[in-house]
């Protein structure tokens, strides 16, 4: 007697079916579109996410570099002169120090420029 599949199956197209849940048209309720949606969708995910990490790294290059050239220094120059001193801060830090508490950013400029 052969074993049928049934469950299995089933939790399979439910499990789909729910990642393919908001897509547009028949894509969401009709299970050859939706595999192809879902797969589509993941694949999208993942090089979003990559993205998105070179998107964060900019952004907080570009936050650096106004709030240095505020103090009248040049970005490079800052950065450099930071590694100089042996300052080990990361750009995300540095960039949330500069948005959020200036006196302390100040005070890295000056330990660059005096570097």
């Amino acid at each position: 007697m052969r074993t049928k599949s049934a469950v299995y199956t089933r939790q399979k197209k439910k499990k789909i079916f729910r990642l393919a849940k908001g897509s547009y048209a028949t894509k969401k309720n009709r299970w050859r579109m939706a595999i192809q949606q879902v797969e589509r969708s993941l694949a999208y995910a993942y090089v979003g996410r990559k993205d998105n990490k070179a998107n964060f790294g900019t952004l907080w290059i570009v936050r650096l570099n106004a709030a240095v050239r505020q103090e009248g220094m040049s970005y490079n120059r800052f950065m450099s002169g930071l590694k100089k001193a042996n300052v080990a801060l990361d750009r995300k830090v540095l960039a949330e120090i500069a948005v959020n508490d200036s006196p302390t950013f100040k005070k890295l400029v000056e330990i660059a420029k005096s570097a």
